[in-house]
């Protein structure tokens, strides 16, 4: 018999299992397997992803400017979640059930300080574009240390949504509280972290909606006086495109996460939330590697700075197989400043 009011500190992982309706299992069933099979995978090329986006722009100068660290950071941000996703993977199934309450809230942790970073750095780099595109600089001259207390205000709610739950915003005290996604977690901080999620993305279509209407007047008033209409319709069609990746990417990969995350918060007991919960996890972070490839793979010289890392390692690795020889002389390096790519202007690149 449950008491209301008691505090259950000392019970274990299953305890809390069954009293939210959530099975757990003893053995591994095929969609576990295939879950933490596809979970394996998406950590491993989230890591090593955001290591290489990490590891250019801390070795190119070029990317020493506010925006670039942006991108640094939501690539640590989004290296973090795939440590946290690959930390679930080896603590899930079968596993689970031997955790012990500390673990437990240690595995929740971990993803829920990651993938918030990840989403407020979204939001980050979205008001840095901004300030960019007004300005009409090739890179907004934030102070570095107006940068680093935009960062911190990144980590700093990232933190403490992560660390909220072990301590005070759980339902240990209250079973009849606890969501069933969640066992040890309290409906009203799913409800909270969904609709936190879902305030980012509207404030995003604010921002880039803005950049994109600002750029639009601005290259048609161009076009009144440069015969160069083909080239207009061309950056506004890329615009368009550029905003649509953006913000679809943050659709696809979070919106099924927050629904479910908002029904079970407002406690739908007809929802059935646990049959796609795992999915839509590997869902969203799946999106750490989506951001890779939309906020930094698109940008030229940040293709170039790839290149240039992975043929030195290969270059290295062959030194112990063959003689060195002499790399061939690279093009000129001829620098053309368009209209932004991904919602910044950037050298050699087009929108």
């Amino acid at each position: 018999t449950v008491a209301m009011g008691q505090c259950y500190y000392n019970e274990t992982i299953p305890f809390f299992y069954n009293n939210s309706g959530k099975e757990l299992t003893s053995h591994w069933r095929p969609k576990d397997v295939v879950v933490v099979a596809l979970g394996l995978t998406v950590s491993v090329l989230v890591l090593l992803t955001n290591l290489l986006i990490i590891t250019a722009i801390a070795s190119n100068r070029r990317f020493h400017q506010p925006i670039y660290y942006l991108l640094a950071n939501l690539a640590a941000a989004d290296f973090f979640a795939g440590v946290a996703y690959l930390f679930l993977m080896f603590h899930t199934g079968p596993r689970t059930a031997r955790l012990s309450v500390k673990t437990w809230f240690l595995r929740q942790g971990l993803l829920d300080t990651s993938l918030t970073a990840s989403v407020a750095t979204l939001l980050a780099i979205a008001v840095e574009r901004h300030r960019s595109v007004m300005t009409v600089q090739l890179h907004s001259r934030l102070p570095r240390g107006r940068v680093t207390i935009l960062i911190v205000g990144v980590w700093v709610p990232a933190l403490a949504l992560g660390l909220l739950p072990a301590h005070v915003w759980n339902c240990l005290c209250a079973l009849d509280r606890c969501s069933r996604m969640a066992p040890l977690l309290s409906r009203s901080y799913l409800t909270a972290w969904a609709l936190s999620s879902l305030l980012v993305f509207l404030l995003m279509v604010v921002v880039y909606t803005h950049i994109f209407f600002y750029v639009r007047q601005r290259v048609q008033g161009m076009a009144e006086y440069v015969t160069s209409y083909p080239r207009y319709r061309d950056t506004t069609l890329n615009l368009v495109k550029t905003v649509v990746i953006i913000l679809g990417a943050f659709v696809v990969c979070w919106t099924p996460g927050q629904v479910v995350l908002l029904l079970d918060g407002l406690g739908c007991k007809s929802c059935n939330v646990l049959a796609v919960e795992k999915y839509f996890l590997l869902l969203a972070e799946a999106n750490s590697l989506v951001n890779a490839v939309v906020y930094s793979c698109r940008d030229a010289e940040m293709r170039r700075t790839f290149r240039r890392l992975l043929c030195c390692l290969c270059l290295r690795r062959s030194t112990h197989e063959s003689a060195p020889y002499a790399p061939s002389a690279q093009t000129g390096t001829s620098t053309r400043i368009m209209l932004p790519e991904n919602g910044h202007p950037l050298r050699d690149s087009t929108l």
